[in-house]
């Protein structure tokens, strides 16, 4: 009678069984291709929407392929870029960022005030400014992190108690741009332009420009960069691996604060006037969430990247600026980005069901 011994060491010494398990290769298709590169690109997608839609109002409207309309949307988006460039790197750390707006303006006015008020040099307020919007990072970061509330919930707090403070120390006094010029010159500095030809673009543009190619580089090439997208992939795993999560990300919004400090300092250049009651306020939060989303980022975290936001924040700058040649309403920008930013969630949607 035959026993299991029998048969196992049978199976061994059968010449047919020295063959591995092998897995049937299957073709991927044209579905297969593009959600194995959306995934690997996330950018690819806002990419093919700004070439498409500057093609499209371009040919409806050819003034707006000139080189000064152009540099113009870049102008106009620097700011929120600067913001979104922030609200970026606390997405990609599953996280969310509803007081970038707020800090901004309520660092202009403390820029301005501690020039004008206290009769400070601009450039010592500048430095504070930029210290204060690092502090205020900080404190988000640490009641995210240490205290281990939910983002949502300690930026939306934060948001309130920002605004409210601004109005408060400000009194609700605007500083007047003639004054800055005259007194403060420095507050004013990223607004100089500098002229290429037709294009006439500022010194806060090249900013805006040099902050994403700095950010997609200390994402993409450095450990930080790789610890921040394993907070957002998956924060206990990373953990286990050693990252340390709650360091990562208190320095995430730490950066992030730092930057709506400089964003501050680049607004003062561009309006030239400083105001607490300016919209950038309320609008900047929903500003950069739209640049960041259309822009390929996930808002579950740990994938999309800086270049993606860029696109991002030049497609809202290309709609607006094309809808508004072709004579449009500028409600139809409204509902054309809403489009965006739920077609956008849909995709990534889509290509995390396929990949899980």
């Amino acid at each position: 009678m035959a026993t299991d011994t029998d048969n196992f060491e049978s199976a061994v010494a059968d010449k047919t069984t020295d063959r591995v398990a092998e897995f049937e290769a299957h073709e991927k298709g044209l579905i297969g291709f593009i959600h194995e590169n959306l995934h690997k690109y996330p950018f690819l997608v806002p990419l093919i929407v700004i070439i498409s839609a500057i093609i499209v109002f371009g040919l409806i409207n050819p003034n707006f392929w000139r080189m000064g309309t152009l540099s113009l949307i870049l102008q106009q988006v620097g700011i929120v870029g600067i913001l979104g460039i922030a609200q970026a790197l606390v997405i990609l750390t599953a996280g969310i960022d509803l007081s970038v707006g707020a800090m901004l303006v309520f660092i202009t006015v403390i820029m301005g005030n501690f020039s004008f008020r206290y009769g400070i040099p601009a450039e010592i307020s500048i430095v504070i400014g930029l210290a204060a919007g690092a502090l205020m990072g900080f404190v988000n970061g640490f009641l995210v992190a240490r205290v281990k509330l939910p983002p949502f919930i300690v930026t939306l707090g934060t948001w309130q108690i920002i605004l409210a403070a601004n109005y408060i120390y400000s009194r609700n006094e605007t500083i007047r741009s003639q004054d800055i010029e005259a007194e403060a010159g420095a507050l004013q500095f990223w607004g100089e332009i500098v002229r290429i030809g037709d294009a006439r673009v500022t010194y806060g543009v090249i900013a805006f420009l040099l902050l994403v190619f700095v950010f997609a580089y200390i994402l993409s090439n450095t450990a930080w960069g790789r610890h921040v997208y394993a907070v957002g992939d998956d924060k206990e795993a990373a953990e286990l691996a050693g990252v340390p999560t709650d360091k990562v990300l208190i320095q995430v919004y730490t950066v992030a604060g730092l930057l709506c400090g400089v964003a501050a300092w680049v607004a003062i250049g561009r309006f030239g006037a400083i105001s607490p009651g300016a919209s950038t306020g309320v609008q900047g939060n929903i500003q950069s969430i739209t640049a960041v989303v259309i822009g390929g980022i996930s808002l579950f975290g740990g994938r999309g990247s800086i270049i993606g936001m860029f696109l991002g924040a030049l497609i809202v700058g290309v709609f607006e600026m094309g809808l508004r040649l072709a004579g449009a309403d500028a409600q139809w920008t409204f509902l054309l980005i809403g489009v965006l930013i739920i077609a956008a969630v849909t995709v990534d949607q889509w290509i995390r069901k396929v990949s899980g």
